[in-house]
């Protein structure tokens, strides 16, 4: 009989624990329509240092998701082009 209790005070907490997370979760994390849509592959483009910031971020842990790779595919394209131009060097005509 003991048993059987603390099993439904168990379910009972559990079920409270659910509905208010579901209450509060507005107020600690930002609404789905809030969040900003990820910098392109461009942007990091035009700005490097920029890119190169969100990429260490990314490795800390900091930022998330799309910007990761937009940041890092333009700074690979960026030392592609470096490395190629540093490669062919100035040929005479």
């Amino acid at each position: 009989m003991k048993q059987g209790r603390s099993v439904a005070i168990i379910v009972v907490a559990l079920a409270i624990g659910f509905a208010a997370g579901f209450m509060v979760r507005p107020v600690i994390g930002p609404a789905a329509g809030d969040v900003a849509a990820p910098r392109a592959t461009q942007y990091f483009a035009a700005n490097l240092d920029q890119a190169r910031e969100t990429v260490a971020g990314c490795r800390e842990g900091t930022v998330r998701g799309d910007e990761c790779a937009h940041a890092e595919e333009a700074i690979i394209a960026a030392e592609g082009r470096s490395r190629t131009k540093a490669f062919l060097g100035t040929r005479p005509h």
